[in-house]
């Protein structure tokens, strides 16, 4: 699936949009359902509706949330968990990120500065990066692992690691 080019359709629904992203990469049916700009964009807000029934919309979406949308269309069920830290007070290995990521299996991550912001989706692994979608520009960067573990993320919307959205042990 060729992810530039799709973009949240508002400042709101960048949860919604990884997890439509992350669905369409796991489920060939899915993907292609979506394959026109206005049945991606009625998707964005299907699933916002969906997910955020208690929460308001006008805040994101929640972790949970992701991971009921994005296990809808998985093989396994999602889960999420708290970034882990960045240094002095600890460092998160990433290593179930990574694994999940390179058994084909995209990781959505929340990220912020002092609090969590937005989401973004990791969608691949290799010679130290990872490849993220970032939902609000349509575009996939590379970021060092390193730099994932220690803050510091640019282009990504925000620098800092929140939450991840990742499959149980499968």
């Amino acid at each position: 699936m060729k992810l530039a080019g799709l973009r949240q359709r508002d400042g709101v629904t960048c949860g919604p949009t990884v997890a439509v992203v992350a669905g369409a990469l796991l489920d060939p049916g899915y993907r292609e359902a979506l394959q026109t700009p206005h049945l991606f964009h009625a998707e964005q807000g299907r699933v916002h509706r969906l997910v955020n029934r208690l929460w308001p919309r006008r805040l994101g979406t929640t972790p949970v949330g992701v991971a009921r949308a994005i296990s809808a269309h998985s093989p396994v069920r999602y889960r999420w968990r708290l970034f882990r830290g960045l240094p002095p007070g600890g460092r998160d290995t990433l290593s179930d990120v990574l694994s999940a990521v390179r058994a084909g299996r995209p990781v959505a991550v929340l990220v912020g500065r002092f609090l969590p912001r937005h989401w973004i989706l990791v969608v691949g692994a290799g010679e130290g990066r990872l490849r993220c979608y970032e939902p609000s520009s349509g575009q996939v960067r590379e970021v060092a692992i390193d730099t994932f573990r220690r803050g510091g993320l640019t282009g990504l919307g925000f620098p800092t690691p929140f939450a991840f959205v990742l499959p149980r042990r499968w």
